[in-house]
């Protein structure tokens, strides 16, 4: 499934069914064919997910930082710009509808 993410304040952000709901779940929504995200939620699923960021780069270098895949900064860095200026445009990130 791919998800695409619609908000007024920006263009469309379209992600695979693995990372999206990987940052659907972190950030406290249930993955799912439809959804929203309200503004008054976005300011702690920023934290949520920004925490989430840090805690894997903490455990990355804490085994010695070698070489990966993709990161979760990587896969989340469209998601929180996403998240940013829908929240200063005071409009909901939909998705499924």
């Amino acid at each position: 499934m791919l998800y695409k993410f619609k908000s007024k304040a920006d263009s469309d952000l379209f992600m695979n069914q693995g990372p999206a709901e990987r940052i659907l779940t972190i950030i406290g929504k249930e993955p799912g064919a439809q959804g929203i995200i309200e503004p008054e939620a976005m300011a702690e699923a920023i934290a949520r997910l920004q925490a989430a960021v840090a805690e894997e780069d903490r455990l990355h270098e804490a085994q010695g930082g070698a070489a990966r895949g993709v990161t979760l900064q990587q896969r989340a860095w469209p998601f929180l710009q996403l998240l940013r200026r829908s929240l200063d445009a005071d409009e909901p990130i939909v998705w499924g509808v």
